[in-house]
């Protein structure tokens, strides 16, 4: 895809929704589809989990026992568990019934993308200081609601929602804006460049090009969302969030070709 309008034409195409939004850092896009379209947004959650976590004034260094017993966000719902099977991340899980810490968990959040450390950084911080990140960011649409894997609050229709234009924002903010304490930005972005998953946005660029960014996936969806800092041109933010019925090896390609067309584009 060489201009916008090719990757319009391919996002179109795409047998679902499929919304993007490119542009500077904390400004318009120059290139935006579908920004406001909301999406389940499955790990995309866990920077605003992150973001919240650095705003809360908590000891991160502090132990914090690791327990799977969850309040569930549906009122009267027991609470629920998270399914080892289900988790990306494997270190979390072996200090089950010991301690962590906040800073621990909530590395493996962002660089493992695991479940059950994200539920614990949810249960210390509070969904509604998650989603005053969301409003502080200039979110309009998007909200975190539950936590990972909260049947009970899914059934009754209670789940976490994501557009690419309040992903945009979000990331933006993180970047720009003063929404992460001056103190945390380096540590929140130095983990976002850690995140291991890059088979879809970051296999859009160049080998060893600087990027922080958050990635999700699950059966019939497929984001990538991040910040990229080119060497010879400003950095930018991209977002591609996909809700489709491709098989995961195209979505992913899709949102690597988006990523590649805004990189030729800096």
């Amino acid at each position: 895809m060489k201009s916008w309008d090719e990757v319009d034409e391919a996002l179109a195409a795409a047998p679902g929704t499929a919304a993007a939004w490119v542009g500077p850092v904390g400004g318009p896009p120059v290139y935006a589809r579908l920004a406001d379209a909301t999406h389940y947004a499955a790990s995309t959650m866990k920077v605003g989990v992150l973001v919240a976590l650095h705003r809360a004034g908590l000891d991160l260094d502090a132990p914090v026992v690791v327990h799977n017993r969850h309040e569930s966000a549906l009122p009267g719902a027991e609470p629920f568990a998270n399914d080892p099977a289900e988790d990306s991340d494997t270190a979390t899980w072996a200090l089950l019934g010991g301690t962590s810490t906040l800073r621990a968990l909530a590395r493996q959040m962002i660089v493992r993308s695991g479940n059950l450390a994200t539920n614990l950084c949810v249960g210390a911080v509070g969904l509604p200081a998650v989603n005053e990140v969301w409003r502080l960011a200039g979110a309009t649409h998007s909200v975190t609601a539950r936590g990972i894997e909260d049947a009970a609050a899914r059934l009754a229709g209670i789940d976490n929602r994501v557009t690419a234009g309040d992903l945009a924002a979000l990331f933006g903010a993180v970047v720009a804006g003063d929404l992460v304490p001056p103190g945390a930005r380096r540590e929140v972005l130095a983990l976002l460049e850690a995140n291991e998953h890059r088979d879809d946005l970051v296999a859009g660029l160049p080998e060893g090009t600087r990027v922080a960014h958050k990635n999700g996936w699950i059966t019939g969806v497929r984001h990538g969302a991040g910040m990229v800092f080119p060497g010879d041109a400003p950095p930018y933010t991209v977002v591609v969030c996909t809700t489709t019925t491709l098989p995961d090896e195209e979505a992913c390609a899709l949102v690597a070709a988006v990523s590649a067309a805004a990189w030729r584009a800096r």
